[in-house]
């Protein structure tokens, strides 16, 4: 289904590409069938890929419901292409500690990195110099600003304004005039965005609130304050995950929360439930599975086959709403959605 808010000349360009993909991964697997049977490696190519290595390097903790996913969809890649993988993330957001993960994977010299450039400033650094290095990079999830600046193979994932703008739109034709734009991670360039964008769509009032999303219950209490101090809200967008979670539990305790729309970025167990119970609007979904399992297989099919998609590859926004939001808790049983 084509959602709206997006052109039928991005969805033909986004569709081009994930045909390209599909495609790529098909000769990716047809040769580890047929050419299989000669090699033993799936089809050696330039290397084997018994040889072959990739990090990932993220800011997202592996334990957060939503790097879970993407760690899932880069296990499952590595798994089906029979290459080794590491996930290196910090425990809580931390450039730092980012930073410090990137200069280790550089120095243990695989045959490629994935990353995300949550900070420009920061890591587009760390980013160019792996490419120095002559390691192959591709940027997921944050940094679409800046790949082609560091000279990465590409970027995955979704436009985090554009997605902020259809999240207003959305909330605006159900006549949402002031809201709060919940920001659970501040210095996340991409969270950034996300609000700036939400802005623009709305054609309203939105009022950025700052939460630790570490801190659920901080988080909550603060989110529930601001609605009270605030009764003219009639809306709210999270961010992600870490927002969300304190957001419905502050609104069970909201006696206006039936005047109050709620819709947030990306999913989680909590959030799925509350779609289907119809008390959510919707979840924008960048389909985190493609970010950590495209990223593992480009790389690969790179140092293999010296063959890797041109350009940006686009897996949001998609949008979860009451209506399709049961066929969406039966993939993240699965840990793919």
């Amino acid at each position: 289904m084509i959602e709206r808010g997006i052109s039928r000349k991005n969805f033909l360009r986004a569709g081009g590409i994930g045909v390209a993909g599909a495609a790529l991964l098909g000769a990716a697997a047809c040769g580890g069938e047929e050419q299989g049977s000669q090699t033993g490696d799936g089809g050696k190519g330039l290397t084997s890929r018994s040889d072959i290595r990739i990090v990932m390097v993220t800011h997202g903790s592996a334990s957060d419901p939503f790097w879970s996913v993407v760690k899932n969809g880069a296990d499952q890649a590595a798994k089906d292409l029979g290459v080794e993988f590491e996930y290196r993330s910090p425990e809580s957001f931390d450039v730092v500690e980012i930073q410090q993960n990137m200069d280790a994977a550089i120095a243990s010299q695989p045959d490629g990195i994935a990353m995300s450039i949550v900070d420009q400033e920061a890591l587009a650094a760390s980013a160019r110099k792996a490419v120095d290095e002559g390691i192959p990079v591709i940027v997921l999830n944050a940094g679409r600003e800046a790949w082609e600046q560091v000279g990465a193979l590409s970027y995955i994932g979704q436009t985090e304004f554009e997605a902020g703008v259809e999240a207003g739109k959305r909330m605006a034709e159900e006549g949402v005039k002031s809201a709060f734009c919940v920001n659970q991670e501040q210095g996340n360039s991409s969270l950034a965005e996300r609000c700036s964008g939400f802005t623009k769509g709305l054609g309203g009032e939105v009022q950025e609130l700052a939460v630790q999303g570490t801190e659920p219950t901080s988080a909550r209490n603060a989110i529930l304050t601001s609605l009270r101090n605030n009764p003219d809200v009639d809306g709210m967008l999270t961010l992600g995950p870490q927002g969300a979670l304190p957001a419905l539990q502050a609104l069970k305790s909201y006696d206006r929360s039936d005047e109050v729309a709620f819709a947030t970025f990306d999913l989680a167990t909590e959030v799925l439930n509350a779609l289907s119970e119809k008390r959510m609007l919707f979840a924008i979904d960048q389909q985190q599975f493609l970010q950590g399992y495209l990223p593992v297989t480009f790389l690969t099919t790179n140092v293999q086959y010296g063959l890797v998609p041109v350009g940006e590859v686009r897996t949001g926004p998609a949008f979860v709403t009451p209506e399709n939001a049961d066929d969406v808790i039966e993939l993240t049983k699965q840990g793919i959605r």
